[in-house]
């Protein structure tokens, strides 16, 4: 049966044709109301997904793969680059001496004016630098101040969780003071919003965020755009917590191990993935195929796009790593999980290197059982030597006066809505200084550019040029129009499970060259509003050029009317909240704008392939293909062209002046996560060079990282500024190709 939902009496001369579709949509591909076979229109992805983990068959391939994932990661949190380091400024003071350790109140900060809190432990009677221990805590209730009841824990010691009361009720206190007393320097701190860390609430808000220009709050859109998140910012505390610990005097930076449970293990498990120092680490009941952190600071957008908690867990590989499960989430990660992490460390030839022991006998937990499992894998891998088995014993918990660091010599700093504002504000202008200091000046800093902020958009983005053999062509449906050939056809990415319609026209003399057409409206763009084929569209025809469009996602025959999405899917919606967390949609899956440029990166692969020749023609392959973005796609283009580079020989786009940090909604079609942290669009833009570059929308001159950037590569040639009117805006773009060609 065939997929083409429209026939028209063909005459002899395309005019005839061209009318026959006066006042209609576009030509379709499909059936009319049949909606492309593609996996996206499907559910979107949630933390309770299954997130499987496949190891690579090589070591080289794991070391390539891994790689991507630690940028990845540091994308997400806010730190690629690494933010510029600020006197911390640390204060300790109120120690507690107990027989064999002692206690000590520590603050410093992360980011000036904002604070890390916690208590440091070390043992007495050790000489020389000692291992340590970096502890988060994890979602118990006023974390490092966290008492648990009598009650509770008579329970729990009935059913053998616990052995003490003190240890049962103050299970953070408690491997504290074990380590301290295993020899090792325990720095426990608190996560944003608990204990001492409240500068800042933790978690969703119901109330009104701020969002405002120069005025934004945590979860608003403008801190979305430039990645801002309390994940990061809690991420960002943990490396200068791990500064702080491993640059005391007693301290030996080689033999420090990280350790919590549930949301301590997610914090612990990240922290290895972005800092490389960490030398053993044991995430407790945390790492798992089910869910991967239900709570806004274990989530941020592009963090598990593609990937999950075990392959992430899987970036400390070859170093020791350890973990326990309980009769939560985790309780399958004998069969799904570890046995994929042994394989990856036999790459290693280091299988004994990772470790899960199950203890599904308890809820989620990181009780005394669970502790002892602990123990014994940091005795080994931090050469301890203590004699086994390790076991806890009780001890004088301390008050919560005794923990909290902050008194009346040392009072509480800021906190609120506007401290939570020009925390924000001064964030930004330091990323806007780092972002600027990397403006190239030579080939050197470009290559250095194209690292730092080409690595971020091929994150944001999602996706690299696909090989074109992944890519099918199916349906085609071939028509002679007297001057031109028309072909529609599927364009299919059966690995991703992707499907677009495509229509393609053809000279009958051809060039050799494709244009691939990029509009708002898809390959309704090719199209005036009467039907008939744009005037630019007929002139690259004309001059012997094939011209490509297809329907992106969620344009044209992806959607019933026919029309682009006003606004892009988000999920379930948070409690009190209009939209959901941006983190957790956007940590999931890509957002529409990265998807639209996928499609355009499957368009370039087919484009430079043979496949191009056998949509409709008997001639070679294309030895040139350009792309062409006006009428509000401009951006897209650019950022198809940061990815592609030379793959795209020619771009001609108008960005109309738009910037992904004048957004106002996370639910826009173009909105971007971290769109406005890395140059905004001149950014992308300067990703271009040297590769010959049409642009309009930016005024008189170009922006300097785009004009710097082609400066470095000694291509100033290449970048052409349309300065014309508008209405003049895309014969012009269509003459410079043409000339550029000849």
């Amino acid at each position: 049966m065939s997929r083409i939902s429209t026939r028209v009496c063909l005459g002899i001369l395309a005019g005839c044709w061209l009318a026959a579709y006066a006042a209609a949509e576009a030509p379709r591909v499909l059936p009319a109301g049949q909606l492309p076979h593609d996996r996206r229109l499907g559910p979107l992805i949630t933390l309770n997904g299954y997130f499987p983990f496949t190891p690579p068959a090589s070591k080289k391939e794991w070391q390539q793969r891994a790689a991507q994932l630690r940028r990845q990661v540091m994308v997400a949190a806010g730190v690629w680059p690494m933010p510029v380091k600020t006197p911390s400024h640390p204060v300790i003071h109120g120690k507690v001496d107990r027989p064999e350790y002692t206690v000590e109140k520590v603050y410093f900060e992360s980011y000036p004016g904002f604070y890390v809190t916690g208590n440091l432990y070390r043992p007495k009677g050790r000489t020389g630098k000692l291992p340590a221990v970096l502890s988060p805590h994890g979602h118990w209730s006023n974390g490092r101040f966290y008492d648990a009841g009598l009650k509770e824990v008579r329970k729990q010691i009935v059913q053998g969780a616990e052995r003490f009361e003190v240890g049962g009720r103050y299970p953070m206190q408690a491997r504290c003071v074990q380590l301290a007393r295993m020899g090792c320097v325990v720095f426990h701190y608190d996560m944003v919003g608990y204990a001492d860390s409240q500068q800042l609430p933790h978690g969703e808000r119901s109330g009104k965020i701020a969002s405002q220009p120069g005025k934004w709050g945590f979860f608003s859109p403008q801190a979305e755009a430039r990645l801002q998140t309390i994940f990061g910012l809690q991420g960002y505390d943990s490396i200068c917590a791990l500064d702080f610990l491993s640059g005391l005097p007693d301290v030996d930076p080689q033999r420090i191990a990280v350790t919590g449970a549930s949301g301590g293990g997610t914090q612990t498990f990240l922290l290895c993935a972005m800092d490389p120092r960490p030398a053993v680490a044991f995430p407790a009941v945390m790492v798992s195929t089910a869910m991967q952190g239900g709570c806004t600071c274990e989530n941020g957008s592009c963090l598990r796009i593609g990937t999950g908690n075990v392959e992430l867990a899987g970036l400390f590989a070859p170093k020791p790593l350890g973990m326990t499960a309980a009769d939560d989430w985790t309780k399958q990660i004998a069969t799904k999980g570890l046995p994929q992490l042994k394989q990856l460390y036999s790459l290693f030839a280091a299988p004994e290197l990772v470790m899960a022991k199950p203890l599904l006998q308890f809820p989620h937990n990181y009780n005394y059982v669970s502790r002892a499992v602990m123990y014994a894998w940091l005795n080994k891998h931090l050469k301890l030597g203590l004699p086994e088995p390790i076991v806890e014993e009780d001890f004088r918990p301390l008050s919560v006066a005794e923990m909290s660091v902050w008194d009346k010599q040392h009072p509480a700093p800021p906190s609120g809505p506007a401290f939570e504002q020009a925390l924000l504000q001064r964030i930004t202008a330091g990323t806007r200084r780092q972002i600027d200091s990397l403006t190239p000046t030579d080939a050197v800093s470009l290559q250095t550019y194209r690292r730092i902020v080409g690595g971020a958009v091929q994150v944001m983005v999602g996706r690299r040029l696909p090989d074109s053999a992944e890519l099918k062509v199916a349906d085609a449906q071939a028509e002679d129009l007297g001057s031109y050939r028309m072909t529609r056809f599927l364009l299919r990415y059966p690995t991703r499970g992707e499907e677009l319609p495509v229509i393609r026209l053809d000279p009958k003399t051809w060039n050799h060259r494709v244009v691939i057409w990029v509009d708002r409206l898809g390959k309704q763009g090719m199209f005036d509003p009467s039907g008939s084929l744009r005037t630019g569209v007929q002139t690259l025809l004309t001059n012997g050029f094939a011209v490509l469009s297809a329907d992106l996602f969620e344009q044209g025959e992806f959607t019933k009317d026919g029309k682009p999405v006003a606004k892009q899917r988000m999920g379930k919606k948070a409690r009190k909240a209009p939209l959901p967390y941006a983190g957790i949609v956007f940590g999931y899956n890509l957002p529409l704008f990265s998807q639209r440029v996928d499609d355009l990166l499957s368009l370039v692969a087919y484009a430079r392939s043979d496949k191009s020749a056998a949509a409709g023609t008997t001639a070679a392959a294309p030895i040139q293909v350009d792309m062409v973005g006006l009428h509000g796609a401009g951006h897209w283009v650019a950022a198809a062209r940061a990815i592609a580079g030379g793959a795209i020989d020619r771009a001609a786009l108008d960005t109309a002046g738009f910037r992904y940090a004048n957004l106002t909604s996370i639910d826009d079609p173009d909105f971007l996560p971290g769109g406005a942290k890395y140059g905004d669009v001149p950014g992308m833009i300067a990703l271009s060079a040297p590769h010959p570059l049409w642009l309009s929308g930016e005024g008189s001159s170009p922006p300097a990282p785009v004009s710097e950037a082609y400066r470095a590569a000694g291509s100033l040639k290449n970048l052409n500024v349309w300065r014309g009117k508008s209405e003049e805006q895309e014969p012009a773009a269509v003459e410079w190709l043409i000339k550029i060609a000849r």
